[in-house]
């Protein structure tokens, strides 16, 4: 009859524990959430689809969200997923999307920004600050991404984790900045294929 009542009392202390252990943990600074998710669900090969960049930009409208629409792009897609089995093609997909964001901001932004004045001036620079936000969520996401399938494998993060720091610092920055301008009008740019 003991033995019975351990078994009662254990069964459900081990079931929570198990609970509580597979649960997702964040680090919160403040500024960004970073979820890693010990475990999770595997993630389905090509459910993160290819986008031109002016089908994914988030320049357009106004300043002050561009964290959470930015993770709209590159971070929820991945909610719940275990990173450590995101695919490849997927990786790559990403980076491809990111590489876009850049190319905006250099090739387009830049030139725009230092022909325009006054208003429409302002307008660029705040389209060009979330576009930074955008660019810089799918590094880090990447980042992330490459870090769980690192220690997956039992390989050193060491270098991955001193890359997403610094990216990490980059997007805080520019995400602060767009907080900053937060209602302000931002207009994006077209991007020709």
């Amino acid at each position: 009859m003991a033995r019975l009542s351990v078994i009662t009392f254990a069964f459900p202390a081990f079931v929570a524990l198990a609970a509580v252990l597979s649960a997702p943990v964040s680090f919160d600074n403040g500024v960004h959430t970073l979820t890693k998710y010990s475990t999770g669900t595997t993630f389905v090969a090509e459910s993160f689809k290819a986008q031109s960049y002016n089908d994914f930009q988030i320049s357009d409208g106004v300043a002050g969200d561009a964290q959470s629409e930015a993770n709209a792009v590159f971070v929820d897609p991945f909610d719940g997923v275990d990173l450590s089995t995101v695919d490849s093609n997927t990786v790559q997909t990403m980076n491809t999307m990111r590489e876009a964001a850049e190319s905006a901001e250099t090739d387009e932004f830049d030139p725009q920004i230092e022909a325009a004045s006054g208003s429409e001036a302002t307008e660029l620079q705040n389209g060009k600050i979330k576009n930074k936000v955008l660019k810089l969520t799918g590094e880090v996401q990447v980042l992330n991404i490459k870090i769980a399938q690192a220690q997956a494998k039992g390989e050193d993060t060491s270098d991955l984790e001193s890359d997403l720091a610094d990216e990490q610092a980059k997007l805080e920055t520019n995400i602060a900045t767009d907080v900053k301008n937060a209602g302000q009008v931002s207009k994006g740019v077209t991007v020709s294929s």
